[in-house]
């Protein structure tokens, strides 16, 4: 009897181990998701870098390899935004961003039903074929990629905030003819926001929550831009991102510089 209830006592403390091993991992793969995260906001190129390389040893453990590819696919996907904003040499911006769509591409392979991986592969291709204008061949290739890619996205999770965000420079360089245009564009993004009041973020940092002031920024770019600008859209939406995240680096340097200084234009 004193067996049996130390053999017991020895499986359940093996279990609980395993469990919190597990829990740790998880933990220490998060901070690095976090801080990924904050350093995208801050334009920090250098700390996105080593967030993508500290979640290189995480790609071993089975039940997470799906987000940290997501998450190293980030890194870099942002890494290349930010680099469009402070002039980064567009030949390394070229690079994260094929670098970030291997990584989406991996994150998909790992988990099919992963909606936010098509988000990623969708925005990197469109970055891609904005940076190969001159070669329309290459052109036509890589949106030949992102259409089926977005209809898929689309009948998965319409709702997805971030979809919606990354469906927004689509709909803006769509003819109206098309379906698309200015106004259609800010439409989405308008959307977007109104569902985001209707859903909780997820509580899981693993799990992609991002896109509220994604989606405010954006709309604060689309009025700024429109053919006839609307100022106070513009800025009262670049204000309200700031509001969620103050440490924006391109809304609060660059973006309502640009608004200050087209108002100062127009007056």
């Amino acid at each position: 009897m004193r067996y049996f209830f130390s053999s017991a006592i020895v499986v359940v403390s093996l279990s609980l181990l395993t469990a919190l091993a597990k829990d740790d991992t998880r933990a220490q793969a998060a901070q690095i998701v976090t801080q990924i995260q904050r350093a995208d906001y801050e334009g920090n190129q250098a700390a996105m870098q080593r967030g993508y390389e500290e979640l290189e040893p995480f790609l071993k453990n089975k039940e997470l390899v799906s987000r940290i590819h997501y998450w190293r696919g980030f890194a870099q996907w942002r890494k290349a935004i930010n680099g469009f904003n402070d002039a980064v040499d567009l030949n390394d911006v070229e690079k994260d961003l094929n670098i970030a769509l291997e990584e989406f591409k991996a994150s998909l392979q790992a988990d099919a039903a992963f909606v936010d991986a098509k988000v990623g592969m969708i925005s990197s291709l469109g970055y891609l074929a904005f940076m190969n204008m001159k070669d329309q061949t290459r052109v036509k290739q890589l949106v030949g990629q992102i259409m089926p890619l977005l209809k898929e996205a689309i009948q998965a999770a319409p709702d997805n905030p971030r979809l919606i965000w990354v469906r927004g420079p689509i709909l803006w360089s769509t003819p109206p003819e098309a379906g698309g245009g200015q106004d259609k564009a800010i439409q989405n993004y308008l959307n977007g926001l109104e569902i985001c009041s209707k859903i909780k973020p997820a509580t899981d940092p693993m799990e992609p929550s991002w896109g509220k002031p994604e989606l405010m920024m954006s709309l604060a770019y689309s009025y700024l831009n429109k053919k006839e600008p609307d100022m106070a859209a513009a800025e009262r939406n670049a204000r309200d991102a700031l509001e969620i995240v103050p440490y924006w680096h391109y809304v609060r340097d660059i973006l309502l510089r640009q608004i200050a200084a087209k108002r100062k234009e127009v007056e």
